[in-house]
């Protein structure tokens, strides 16, 4: 077979959407390169480990919802990245592609549902005086919008794996997914900004507890961690949005570097800010202040 037969069975096999690593060129296929094996074995094995650290810190510390949202979060994660190792395979293959495509496009939903509900025990123990709604309604609004998200996002990208008949109708579906995070993370940000902007302003006297967490380096430290949490999520969903936005094949979806730094980095330092100042000591004060105020809730 010369090299123009070669090539004319490759365009053939794109136009047909059937192409196969023996008839194609990985150029010509939705990434466009091999991902890297040394930068994908990192990435899993540093979510795997983020995800059992999340669990034993969520098993000891009893924050059973925030131990959901982080351990289903960094297991898509590392999933994901297993799903990028095997493109290494077969670049061409639909159940690779979907593998990989699925989870590491709702694991940081996940991961921001878990930056959710800090903000709900945050003002439990400050005090629902500091915040325009009462704190229960911080976790049912956003919990809600995520749970929204991932469906969508889900659904999304289950079509967008399906083939060629099927990408464009999915990435649609997932740019309306992503777009929906990307605002519901920007009103977080804001009422959560408003909620410690009163913290901070009031000149009063806070509850011995809260003054006490306050001034403690390790809640100094888990502020830090949200804040950084929160930021690297909302940089990944916006890079995301960007790359959905160009179609498939565009040129953002077929840098490598941009994907590893914007999307792999991003989520990596996010989990692991979670796990260096985990909010476990945060929901049990949360439950000490409702249970010391003769009310009853299901700690998180």
């Amino acid at each position: 077979m010369d090299a123009l037969t070669s090539i004319l069975i490759s365009r053939a096999a794109v136009d047909k959407g059937d192409c196969t690593k023996e008839t194609c060129s990985v150029k010509d296929s939705i990434y466009g390169y091999y991902p890297s094996e040394p930068v994908n074995i990192i990435l899993v094995v540093i979510f795997a480990i983020s995800l059992i650290v999340h669990l034993f810190q969520g098993i000891k510390s009893r924050s059973w919802t925030f131990l959901v949202a982080l351990g289903l979060g960094t297991l898509a994660e590392a999933i994901g990245y297993v799903g990028r190792l095997l493109l290494r395979n077969d670049p061409f293959s639909k159940g690779y592609i979907g593998i990989q495509l699925v989870c590491l496009t709702v694991a940081p939903a996940f991961i921001a549902a878990g930056i959710y509900l800090t903000l709900k025990h945050l003002i439990i123990v400050y005090g629902a005086g500091f915040s325009r709604l009462p704190p229960k309604w911080y976790t049912r609004i956003f919990i809600l919008c995520d749970i929204v998200s991932i469906i969508v996002q889900t659904a999304g990208a289950g079509m967008a794996s399906g083939g060629p008949s099927l990408s464009k109708a999915g990435n649609d579906v997932m740019m309306i997914g992503l777009v929906f995070q990307v605002v519901t993370l920007a009103i977080f940000g804001i009422m959560a900004l408003d909620v410690w902007s009163r913290i901070s302003k009031y000149k009063g006297e806070f509850t011995q507890s809260a003054e006490a967490m306050r001034n403690s380096k390790r809640f100094k430290g888990l502020i830090a961690s949200i804040m950084v949490a929160y930021s690297t999520i909302l940089i990944r969903c916006i890079y995301r949005t960007a790359e959905m936005a160009g179609g498939w094949s565009n040129p953002i979806m077929q840098d490598q570097i941009s994907f590893i730094i914007l999307d792999g980095v991003m989520c990596v330092v996010a989990v692991l800010a979670l796990n260096a100042f985990h909010p476990g000591f945060l929901f049990q004060q949360s439950y000490a202040t409702v249970k010391a105020e003769g009310n009853v809730v299901q700690m998180a």
